[in-house]
């Protein structure tokens, strides 16, 4: 068994019973745990604790989930973290909404607590193994570069900071120029077999990416996927 040290992981939920139950089993499998009631409380925590692992209820009263994920995004010290959101609710836009505010994974309750173990050690070893189709830290195209080493995009030589998912999308599309991604292969390559997301997820990231780049980098082709252009080789 790999070894949990260091692996540090922030419960959020207004449940005590919940809080509890997660906490005893993600303890029991060898993480460091702290706790956290409701939104305010959590971007407080998250703040010194700095986890590796997010686990957020939506629905809790002072801020709800979606909101403190937004700001926990923003933070430097929780920028890489992974952000599970945990949820009674199954409507698809709330779904999408924790996505948008960059959500790694989204789990309907009742949660089982040893498939949520295995659940973030799988996310945590995907992590770790990554790999894309070409191993480049910087892509270069006109007016865009796109650096892995420090996750920022230049646009001109301005910086932009996106979301860990949305640059994880960018840069795997600009590895690999003028080549047509289904929306499945960008969940499994972006989100991974083993985390169950929404097709439309994969547009959600598209349409935030453009917002932010521009419109002339990532084609849309229409019934089959997405490519990036690359205007030094196009």
């Amino acid at each position: 068994m790999e070894s949990k040290i260091n692996q540090k992981v922030l419960v959020v939920d207004d449940e005590p019973d919940i809080v509890e139950l997660l906490q005893y089993n993600l303890e029991k499998a060898g993480f460091e745990v702290k706790t956290a009631y409701n939104g305010k409380q959590a971007i407080e925590t998250a703040k010194d604790f700095a986890p590796d692992v997010i686990l957020m209820d939506i629905m809790m009263p002072k801020m709800d989930g979606v909101e403190a994920g937004r700001i926990i995004r923003d933070m430097p010290e929780t920028s890489d973290s992974y952000l599970i959101f945990l949820t009674a609710r199954v409507e698809e836009y709330s779904e999408v909404a924790a996505f948008e505010v960059g959500a790694d994974d989204y789990i309907i309750k009742p949660i089982r607590p040893r498939a949520l173990v295995s659940r973030i050690e799988a996310l945590s070893r995907r992590e770790r193994k990554k790999t894309k189709l070409i191993a480049e830290e910087k892509v270069n195209t006109e007016g865009l570069v796109i650096d892995k080493t420090s996750y920022t995009v230049f646009k001109n030589g301005q910086a932009i900071i996106l979301p860990k998912k949305e640059f994880e999308l960018l840069y795997f599309l600009a590895q690999n120029p003028n080549r047509v991604f289904t929306r499945e292969d960008l969940l499994q390559n972006i989100w991974g077999a083993d985390v169950y997301v929404l097709a439309r997820t994969v547009d959600v990231h598209i349409r935030k990416v453009r917002e932010k780049i521009g419109e002339d980098y990532i084609t849309t082709i229409k019934g089959v996927g997405y490519k990036f252009s690359n205007h030094n080789n196009a």
